[in-house]
């Protein structure tokens, strides 16, 4: 797990939670979990720290423990089971001066306590012992190289830090994080890095470094399947391992492709792009150009090209095109590949939303989105209500109503290969900007658009929020009708506020007014008291979950403009909804026909 995703930060006390919350500025994806009892801001609190430890731990979440070390010992001693598949567990004293790695040293734990370390200007107590003496770790190999055998890592370690040092036999690969690991000449054990498929021998621990590009092309839906298995036969045709693939090639307009994507993630390696220039350049070295390709796609090859253009002019082609059906398959051969030093990846848009004002309110998703994201576009105080969350982020403010230009800067940053998050308040599909990125596509402005991977996630919108800090007004049919005429007629407006009236549904508006937009609000009130009795309970709820936040209940026929505007939210109950005193406040729920259901049931029952 790579440092600063899905991190807990757990605090047992207001001096923990201020550590927490400096470390979430600047681990992104981190969240502050705090005892109930005793802080009280937090993202998520709880009740039981033992359990809730335990619980994070099964879940494979990595813990950062601002608390005693022996305080995580005794939650999870019980959980003990598996080194190799335990995530990491830190402690961290509360001025931040000492880190500790306590489990998953090799799975990310060292890393991140120096990373921890170094924001807080502590030390990283790293006590495993290849890190510790020599600096080296061989059951944590640097990203891109992997373990054929890691049992045979602990024997050789062993030996390395007493005066049985191992061989070393390089066959592929540039192994200088290995430089300070002892090596012998008539060792017990040896070390082989190669990038060949083959089976260790019991006196050897076998590497495979980062060393291959497999170029791929194929027709527009290929079959997974089909590029999969050419894959695998030409893997298999050069006697090479699918460990040491660094990454799957091809020509940019297969971005979108769901083979390519597919047999990426088969090899659990990253898909890379070039465009057609690119690939043309490498038509000196190709063993198979083809004219037919050119007059195709603008290159004399994709399989090959990409692959040769993956490792650069010091690597070589050991595997020149192979052919299925529908698709070309090829492999080159680098020193050691840095995937994200190549080509382009494929793009990413995710549209978010924040919900409706603090972090308590955003999920998780969302979270994950943004710490993912490598761009920041949306109205600027809609970014600012990401908090310490927009840290590290390069940030693209719009000014409010400029809408298709956010989301047309997007979707041009996505294209760029980057991993932006589009920014709403609420939920981004309704009344957002998610409806309008599908919009823009299907208008085909830019056809690069189309390529990019989007996602949207959801958010708490304002009536869900307004609902649930009222009671259960949206508790039976409901509808939700924007009052902006801006981009709507308002005879359209009316028209639907007229059949939401006469269907008796419960009616959420949004935007009910503005310093300009003063008539809508009254005139949609008398449209719906039309329909329904004047003391029909009608929530206002104005900046929910930011400061000032105000939940009023009244009768319909008292809902005027006094204290309604853009950052407000209306709820008008239909003719079943119900007004509910309690000692705390006023609520308001609509009824779903239970009591009915439950009169029934005993009628039959007597």
């Amino acid at each position: 797990m790579s440092a600063g995703q899905d991190i807990a930060l757990v605090v047992l006390n207001a001096a923990g939670a201020a550590l927490a919350r400096r470390l979430r500025a600047d681990l992104p994806g981190s969240r502050v979990h705090g005892l109930a009892a005793r802080v009280d801001d937090c993202d998520i609190a709880f009740d039981d720290t033992a359990t809730y430890l335990a619980d994070l731990f099964a879940n494979g979440r990595t813990v950062v423990g601002i608390c005693a070390a022996g305080i995580l010992v005794r939650a999870l001693a019980a959980r003990l089971t598996d080194k190799r598949a335990e995530p990491p567990v830190l402690a961290v004293s509360p001025n931040g001066l000492h880190v500790v790695p306590v489990l998953g040293g090799h799975h990310g734990g060292n890393a991140l306590a120096t990373r921890i370390a170094a924001l807080t200007g502590g030390t990283a107590a790293i006590t495993t012992a290849g890190d510790s003496v020599l600096g080296v770790a061989l059951d944590d190999p640097p990203p891109g190289w992997h373990l054929a055998n890691p049992e045979a890592a602990k024997p050789v370690m062993a030996a390395a830090l007493t005066d049985d040092p191992p061989n070393l036999v390089i066959e592929a690969g540039d192994p200088a994080w290995l430089a300070r690991l002892p090596i012998g000449r008539d060792g017990t054990w040896m070390i082989r890095i190669s990038d060949r498929d083959i089976a260790p021998s019991d006196d050897e621990l076998l590497l495979h470094p980062p060393t291959l590009a497999v170029g791929v092309g194929c027709a527009r839906d290929c079959a997974p399947g089909e590029l999969a298995a050419l894959v695998d036969d030409t893997l298999k045709a050069g006697g090479l391992s699918p460990a040491s693939v660094a990454l799957v090639a091809s020509i940019d307009v297969k971005m979108d492709e769901a083979a390519v994507h597919a047999v990426a993630t088969h090899l659990d390696a990253p898909a890379r792009f070039f465009d057609a220039p690119r690939l043309e350049a490498e038509t000196p070295r190709l063993a198979n150009p083809s004219d037919a390709v050119f007059r195709e796609v603008g290159a004399h090859g994709v399989a090959e090209a990409a692959a040769l253009a993956a490792v650069g002019q010091e690597g070589a082609l050991v595997v020149a095109k192979q052919k299925s059906e529908h698709a070309t398959c090829a492999i080159a051969r680098g020193t050691s590949l840095v995937a994200s030093e190549v080509g382009r990846a494929r793009g990413t848009l995710a549209i978010v939303g924040t919900g409706p004002g603090d972090s308590a309110h955003r999920i998780p998703a969302t979270d994950r989105a943004v710490a993912a994201a490598t761009d920041l576009v949306g109205y600027g105080p809609y970014l600012d209500l990401l908090g310490d969350a927009v840290a590290g982020k390069r940030r693209h403010d719009f000014d409010l109503g400029a809408e298709e230009d956010r989301c047309r800067h997007a979707l041009a940053l996505a294209t760029e290969g980057r991993n932006v998050a589009l920014v709403s308040s609420g939920d981004p599909g309704i009344f957002a900007m998610a409806s309008l990125v599908f919009e823009l596509l299907d208008r085909n402005e830019d056809p690069a658009w189309r390529r990019i991977a989007i996602d949207v996630h959801p958010g708490v919108s304002a009536m869900q929020l307004a609902a649930a800090r009222a009671g259960a007004p949206l508790g039976h049919d409901f509808c939700a009708i924007s009052l902006s005429d801006l981009l709507t007629p308002w005879p359209a407006i009316e028209s639907r506020l007229r059949a939401a009236a006469a269907a008796d549904f419960v009616v959420a508006l949004y935007n009910p007014a503005s310093r300009r937009r003063r008539h809508q609000l009254e005139t949609a009130r008398d449209i719906l008291l039309a329909e329904r009795p004047g003391d029909t309970p009608v929530v206002v709820a104005r900046n929910l979950a930011r400061d000032g936040e105000r939940v009023d209940v009244l009768p319909l026929a008292e809902l005027t403009l006094d204290s309604i505007d853009m950052l407000t939210v209306v709820i008008v109950g239909n003719s079943q909804s119900r007004k509910l005193d309690l000692p705390e406040r006023t609520r308001a729920y609509t009824p779903r026909g239970y009591a009915a259901k439950t009169h029934k049931t005993n009628k039959r029952s007597a």
